[in-house]
């Protein structure tokens, strides 16, 4: 990570990147400001700039009218929208995020995308992340890792995976299952765990 050792980084440097803390972990009795004060302590940020850098983060995520509210009043894609206006606090470089819209329904879904595509382009964040959503990737991802088995099994953009295989009008499903053999390590059909995924989402 920036071509440095994770296990020697000092604190100044360990600031450069983020992965946010589960806040549905969190007490649903506090509030996302209390919780974002806790973080901000966390991240050493100084104390005079404190409560300025959790406003910002809660505006650019539209929380900033939910502030006072307890986390456990919140949707699920208000929860991860807390998550990342946390993880964003100290202003990092690289930002993990883990399956980010997992169970979101299509419309929040939408909502924590933009929020992240402006965090891109508006703060220069790297964002790093994982999905088993193809249409998150190919909206979201300027360069796209495969994994099969534990390994990476294509690399590049979306273009260029899509046009590593024959046929008309390939998807990035189609780049997956061509890539990944067809099988999940557990056993069944990618398009069997993808139309799973699909009837779970419509069903909420």
């Amino acid at each position: 990570m920036f071509k440095r050792n994770l296990e020697t980084l000092d604190g100044s440097s360990r600031a450069e990147y983020a992965l946010p803390v589960a806040a549905h972990m969190a007490r649903a009795t506090s509030s996302s400001m209390h919780l974002l004060r806790v973080a901000a302590r966390l991240y050493e940020i100084p104390h005079h700039e404190r409560d300025k850098r959790i406003h910002e983060a809660l505006a650019f995520m539209n929380l900033a009218d939910e502030a006072d509210k307890l986390v456990g009043t919140y949707s699920g894609g208000m929860i991860r929208r807390l998550e990342i206006a946390q993880a964003t606090l100290h202003r990092p470089q690289l930002l993990f995020l883990d399956e980010p819209t997992v169970g979101l329904d299509p419309l929040a879904r939408e909502v924590v995308w933009s929020h992240l595509e402006r965090l891109c382009a508006d703060m220069g964040t790297t964002v790093f992340l994982t999905t088993h959503y193809m249409d998150e990737a190919e909206r979201l991802c300027t360069r796209l890792a495969i994994m099969h088995l534990g390994k990476i099994a294509a690399l590049g953009t979306p273009d260029e995976l899509t046009a590593s295989i024959e046929g008309e009008e390939v998807t990035l499903d189609d780049v997956f299952v061509h890539y990944a053999g067809g099988m999940i390590e557990s056993g069944g059909s990618y398009r069997e765990t993808a139309r799973t995924r699909r009837t779970v989402r419509r069903l909420g």
